[in-house]
C-alpha cells in the first residue's frame, strides 16, 4: 500500500504500489485489473462506494474548503490538491477515517458508507483530471 506523508499542509504521495513492487520486477496492469509484481499477483481493488453519492458527501462535509478538486469546483489550498496527488480510494478511506496532520478524522462525522462513497468519488474524479 502507498504511504502518505503530511508536511506543513502539503502531501507527498509515494508510489501507490511501492510495497507490492518491493520484491523486484515490474508492475503491470492488465485489462482484467490484475497487477503483477515479480512473483506476486494481486487484484486491483475496485472502489466500494458510490461516486455519485460521494460527490454530495464531498460538498456537504466541507472537503472543498481545504482541497482542490476540479470536478467539484473546489479550490481549497489548506490541504493537498487532489487533482495533483490523485489518491487511491484506499488512501482516501484511510485519511478520511483517521485524519492526518492538519486533517481531522471524520470517522465520528461520516458513516462508513459515506466514507466509501467519498473515497470512490475523489479517487475517480482525481484520476480523470
Amino acid at each position: 500500500m502507498g504511504a502518505v506523508v503530511w508536511v506543513t499542509g502539503t502531501q507527498e504521495v509515494e508510489e501507490a504500489h511501492a510495497s507490492e513492487a518491493a520484491g523486484g520486477g515490474s508492475t503491470t496492469e492488465t485489462p482484467s485489473g490484475t497487477e503483477t509484481s515479480g512473483e506476486t499477483t494481486t487484484e486491483a481493488p475496485a472502489a466500494a462506494g458510490d461516486a455519485e453519492a460521494g460527490k454530495q458527501v464531498f460538498e456537504s462535509a466541507g472537503c472543498a474548503a481545504c482541497h482542490t478538486l476540479a470536478d467539484a469546483g473546489a479550490t481549497g489550498t489548506v490541504g493537498p490538491s487532489l487533482d495533483q496527488t490523485k489518491p487511491s480510494a484506499a488512501v482516501v478511506v484511510d485519511l478520511v477515517t483517521n485524519g492526518r496532520g492538519a486533517m481531522p478524522p471524520f470517522a465520528d462525522k461520516l458513516s462508513e458508507t459515506q466514507i466509501q462513497d467519498v473515497a470512490a468519488y475523489v479517487s475517480s474524479a482525481a484520476a480523470a483530471s
